[in-house]
């Protein structure tokens, strides 16, 4: 019994380092971002804008576009739209919450596989919505 919670604290211990990884990566990934972008340890990133949802949207798409990256749906969901997307080895999860009649709040994950989330994706998802409205 001793000999696994000792396995334990020693697995835990040896896994530390490794927790903040995603932090560490995140930080440095802050500086050369748009201004309010937030990072998740999920993954996701988002940000919200001062715009309607109908003009994020169709910011988001013509970003899409743009990256060359297929759409494969958007659908209507509680508060909001949920675009899905795919490139040639990510899926792109898109969804934009309408916050008030002139702010929408839009949060990226950029998937490759089930563990690896690409925040660096989803970053530029946000930055190329924002230029696509006139913002960068």
């Amino acid at each position: 019994m001793h000999s696994v919670t000792s396995r334990i604290i020693v697995l835990a211990i040896a896994a530390l380092p490794l927790a903040g990884c995603e932090s560490i990566a995140i930080s440095a990934l802050g500086g050369g971002t748009s201004a309010g972008v937030s990072y998740s340890m999920a993954g996701k990133v988002s940000r919200t804008f001062t715009a309607s949802l109908p003009k994020v949207r169709a910011a988001a798409l013509a970003a899409l576009q743009h990256m060359d990256i297929d759409v494969r749906s958007i659908d209507k969901v509680k508060g909001g739209k949920e675009i899905n997307a795919k490139s040639i080895n990510r899926t792109i999860y898109i969804k934009l919450e309408e916050i008030s009649p002139n702010a929408t709040r839009m949060s990226v994950s950029a998937k490759s596989g089930i563990f690896h989330s690409d925040t660096a994706t989803g970053a530029e998802i946000l930055l190329q919505t924002d230029r696509e409205m006139g913002g960068a």
